[in-house]
């Protein structure tokens, strides 16, 4: 049992004071606080003061890096639970694998972990940047590529646009959807927004592709990439200036018409866009990643210190127009999901803890935290399709829980504040959290 707790309900942001009991891993009943009961508790959390969410989702992680990294990934596991993370999108990445017998382990509570719904390898073309990937070169691949997901029985399909062909990203989405599949992923420039959201996109990863879509002149820069007269980074500042309200609006309506969801993974752009400048030798969570992961941080550091003063004056002016988009949509009613992309390669965004810079970003840009907070498991449950058992607090669902300090909504830095976290049927004091994180140290 949780007693008198303020429950806050992600939908309308009420908060109400509540007892809540919890029994094989779901919610069997909320009662006003101090309501007579048939139940008998063998536990009880005393939440006077306290803040209870359903458990934060973050919907852009990757699990990767090869089999020499397996160790550190499995290691992340601990530090989404320690953050108050229960669930978490692993939207494309090469140890399928491993991950796939964490998820079961979680699932039967052998692991601790948060809930592991992922991508598997993603679909791109031959000779793509990321290992793992499955190649679209003909119809007969993207059938082949379908079939193994639907054998591995992956939970979504991601898409990448590092090779693959306009054509076969859009018959990509085609086939997955008539597969009954979720599809979400990035966009080649050689396609339209337009036609991604036809083909049936149900989420947009980055707001590079939305920004395209909301360009006067996206179907100028869009013939320029077809000819190969126009790389992805030269067509940013072209595509940035031609941002057109009217455009945008449009842009927004279909996002909201279609029932796309857009990831806007503003933390790691602002992080990887002032790489440059911020010295993160003395970073909390280095010593979690393990000189496997630091290793993969090199390349993107590289490119940032090697980069021109134009490019680098480019890239912060592109993160911060990426967080007045991301209010835009907000504001026009797309719906957003918090990701953090953490993992490895993606230098110093760190798993568990990037999620709450995530929502603290969309909140400095002028977002709600009670908008803000329902891109984590409100808006991540309606995504997959998983709202039956997850999203909300209600009756039946499943306790994946977290108990706050202080109230999110009148700061958002709280969600930091955590002092229990309840993860089916496993219950996590502050002590035992503080105890994940010192077991999470890697030598």
């Amino acid at each position: 049992t949780i007693t008198n707790a303020n429950v806050i309900d992600l939908e309308t942001g009420d908060i109400a004071l509540k007892d809540l009991y919890l029994s094989e891993g779901k919610i069997q009943a909320i009662l006003e606080a101090g309501a007579k009961s048939d139940f008998t508790a063998d536990s009880t959390i005393d939440a006077t003061g306290k803040y209870v969410l359903p458990g934060f989702w973050d919907n852009h992680i990757h699990l990767r890096g090869g089999d020499s990294l397996i160790t550190n990934n499995k290691n992340f596991l601990k530090l989404f639970i320690a953050n108050g993370i229960t669930t978490v999108r692993d939207a494309g990445g090469d140890l399928t694998h491993s991950v796939m017998d964490w998820k079961q382990q979680i699932k039967e509570e052998k692991l601790i972990g948060p809930t592991i719904f992922t991508a598997g390898p993603k679909i791109d073309g031959p000779n793509s940047t990321w290992a793992g990937s499955l190649e679209a070169e003909t119809d007969e691949d993207i059938v082949h590529a379908l079939d193994s997901l639907e054998k591995l029985k992956v939970d979504f399909v991601k898409i990448y646009d590092s090779r693959i062909s306009g054509e076969n990203y859009l018959k990509s989405i085609e086939e997955a959807k008539k597969r009954g599949f979720t599809v979400s992923g990035h966009m080649p420039f050689t396609v339209t927004l337009d036609e991604t959201v036809s083909a049936g996109m149900d989420g947009i990863e980055h707001l590079y592709y939305i920004m395209k879509g909301c360009a006067s002149n996206e179907a100028e820069i869009t013939e320029k990439l077809k000819k190969g007269e126009m790389g992805f980074w030269d067509a940013m500042p072209a595509l940035m200036s031609a941002y057109s309200d009217n455009t945008a609006q449009t842009t927004f309506k279909t996002l909201i018409e279609n029932d796309v969801f857009v990831v806007p993974t503003l933390h790691i752009g602002k992080t990887l866009s002032y790489l440059d400048e911020v010295d993160h030798s003395n970073d909390l969570y280095l010593k979690y990643m393990g000189k496997g992961i630091i290793k993969t941080y090199e390349g993107r550091i590289r490119s940032a210190m090697n980069a021109s003063e134009e490019a680098r004056k480019s890239r912060k002016e592109l993160d911060t127009f990426f967080g007045h988009l991301a209010k835009s949509l907000n504001s026009a009613g797309v719906q957003l999901l918090a990701g953090s992309d953490s993992g490895a390669f993606n230098s110093y965004t760190y798993p568990g803890i990037s999620l709450h810079g995530e929502l603290q970003t969309m909140v400095q840009n002028g977002i709600s935290p009670l908008d803000a907070l329902r891109t984590s498991a409100y808006n991540g449950a309606k995504f997959l399709g998983q709202t039956d058992g997850y999203g909300s607090i209600s009756e039946g669902k499943v306790s994946d829980l977290v108990i706050l300090e202080g109230n999110p909504l009148e700061n958002i830095k709280n969600t930091q504040n955590i002092y229990s976290v309840i993860k089916g049927t496993q219950v996590f004091s502050k002590e035992q959290l503080n105890n994940l994180l010192d077991e999470a140290i890697m030598p």
